[in-house]
């Protein structure tokens, strides 16, 4: 339904009132008026008929009518009247507008039959005579108590109608002017009325869109004054507890923000009331975009909706730990808890999310370590021990197998103290990485990469390998040059070890923006994809029967990346089966 306005509700109706009530006295007025004038015109009437009665008695009593018939018409020329003498007959003797001789017989006129019985006889009916309505008076005029004739004096509506219709003219011209008066008086009344609500209304729509700074002027009228102020007070209370929410809210934002661990909520149908970006990042999912969600539609998990289910009916906090696959495996360990209302009512879940992946990546990776560190270390002390106790055994005084077992034991010893050496290197540019004692100066790269290349050349000449170097003259970087030599040179054996016979293995070293980039290319078989995430672990093989054919301790991808590490930069792998691999040294162009 369409609303109208206060102004159109009060304006019009008031104005229907004022025009009615105006509308009601005027055509009172009138007709008193009317009744009044008639009134008046009557009187007149009889008062001029009184005057003419002593006029036409005398010429009665002498039956002079030609006399009388002359008397009246010169009284009708000096008036506007219509004079008439009747006998009691009813016989016409003397009138003023027509000759008497033509006119019938008056007797059975109503004003004439009244004042025949001695009253004065008033009529407004039509004439016979002038056919149209005329007002009769008639008076009876008398002789010693005896009637002996009858004086009519009338006047035409017409003229009475016109005299009417200019006062009618008046009065209604002057009606008119006072509804204009009143519609003005009225419109400026419900205007008064109407603005003030009008100014309440648009600021109570401000207050609704959340504008609380802006009052509603108190208009003078005391009910609207006191709503006015009634308002005022209510946006004034609103805006301090808006401003109280919006703090606290802000607060509970920035602390859910800046909070590591992901924070999600749920109700009771798992639709999803908070999650802080820390939750949107383990969840992998816009905060902003999936707020009232399900949680099933936001991630597929089974773990997760069983956890969701067993907080949701314990008794005390849960917690548990989980696996997501979106992107990679990661482990996340779930704290979670009844979410409740001010009354103590349950409301839904709220979890608390670690990701833990690193830390269970370095358990595992502490577990292989070790693991491997053993198997290393065990292969070289077994196979010593079992060439000990075999010598033990006799074998000693056998020249021709004690030579090649001492041989042998040599060999795994070098290895054993290989790994020792290797692992007392890693420590240490672990070490002096983490206390940043690690020197680093601008120097040219060309004749480092080439020191590295004569350390290996021997080896790779061994199998047919030639190393090429491309790097420009003029290139220089921030390095600590002893470390980057043995970053190299264990780049380049491993591209030895794993390339077939008579490749080539590529060296190269450029400036690309604010990095410089050390590949090492070769042609061997390549790595596979699942292995190239752990590949620079400590001990991890890709084969490790091929692996320990071609030598080696397993550790100096490890030392490549830390000694990457240490020049603030970090080493990538690329490969595909069957065309080689790409090792590469990012580290930074400036200190």
């Amino acid at each position: 339904m369409r609303r109208k306005k206060l102004l159109w509700q009060l304006f019009p109706p008031f104005l229907f009132i004022t025009f009615v009530s105006l509308l009601a006295a005027t055509l009172y007025v009138t007709k008193f008026w009317r009744q009044l004038y008639l009134d008046q015109v009557t009187h007149n009437l009889i008062r001029h008929t009184r005057l003419v009665e002593p006029q036409v008695q005398p010429l009665l009593l002498d039956k002079n009518s030609a006399r009388l018939d002359e008397v009246i018409k010169f009284l009708g020329q000096q008036t506007t009247m219509r004079f008439t003498v009747i006998l009691p007959n009813g016989v016409v003797v003397a009138d003023s507008d027509f000759n008497i001789a033509g006119m019938e017989n008056h007797g059975d006129r109503p004003e004439v039959k009244e004042a025949l019985t001695g009253q004065i006889g008033i009529s407004t009916r039509r004439s016979y005579t002038l056919d149209e309505r005329m007002i009769y008076v008639a008076l009876p005029v008398q002789q010693q108590e005896r009637i002996i004739g009858v004086v009519r004096t009338s006047l035409p509506v017409t003229y009475v109608g016109k005299i009417l219709w200019n006062i009618y003219l008046k009065i209604f011209s002057g009606g008119f002017i006072i509804v204009l008066v009143a519609a003005a008086v009225i419109f400026f009344i419900t205007r008064r009325l109407s603005r003030p609500l009008t100014e309440i209304n648009r600021g109570a729509e401000r207050f609704a869109k959340g504008d609380l700074s802006i009052k509603v002027p108190v208009p003078d009228t005391e009910e609207l004054a006191k709503l006015a102020e009634a308002l005022n007070h209510m946006a004034a209370q609103l805006d301090d507890r808006f401003r109280t929410i919006t703090q606290q809210r802000q607060e509970q934002e920035a602390i859910l923000s800046s909070m590591v661990e992901g924070v999600v909520a749920v109700d009771n149908n798992d639709r999803l009331i908070t999650l802080n970006k820390a939750g949107g990042r383990l969840l992998m999912v816009n905060p902003a975009t999936v707020k009232n969600q399900s949680i099933q539609e936001i991630i597929r998990n089974k773990d997760l909706q069983r956890f969701l289910q067993q907080t949701r009916t314990a008794d005390a906090p849960a917690e548990d730990e989980i696996v997501l696959n979106r992107l990679g495996e990661r482990f996340i360990q779930l704290h979670g808890t009844k979410l409740l209302d001010a009354q103590g009512k349950a409301i839904g879940v709220l979890l608390v999310m670690n990701d833990v992946t690193r830390m269970r990546r370095l358990e595992r990776v502490r577990r292989d370590f070790v693991a491997n560190v053993s198997h290393e270390l065990r292969t070289p002390i077994t196979s010593i021990k079992g060439f000990i106790e075999t010598l033990q055994a006799g074998a000693i005084h056998e020249p021709e197998n004690a030579g090649p077992f001492l041989q042998i034991m040599a060999r795994q010893a070098d290895r054993l103290n290989q790994i020792i050496e290797d692992l007392l290197t890693l420590s240490r540019i672990e070490q002096e990485e983490e206390e940043g004692k690690v020197s680093l100066s601008l120097e040219p790269l060309q004749a480092v990469l080439q020191a590295a290349i004569q350390v290996s050349e021997l080896r790779a000449l061994e199998k047919g390998i030639h190393i090429t170097l491309y790097c420009p003259d003029d290139l220089q970087a921030y390095i600590n040059p002893p470390l980057l030599e043995e970053a190299v040179v264990n780049l380049i054996d491993n591209a030895v070890k794993y390339s077939p016979p008579e490749t080539i293995v590529k060296v190269e070293a450029e400036a690309a923006g604010e990095k410089v980039l050390i590949r090492v290319r070769d042609q061997g078989r390549g790595i596979a994809m699942e292995h190239l995430p752990r590949l620079f672990e400590r001990f991890y093989r890709v084969d490790p029967s091929r692996s320990r054919k071609v030598g080696g301790t397993g550790l100096g991808l490890a030392i490549v990346k830390h000694i990457a590490q240490a020049h603030n930069g970090w080493v990538t792998v690329d490969s595909t089966l069957g065309q080689g691999s790409v090792f590469t040294l990012h580290l930074p162009l400036q200190a």
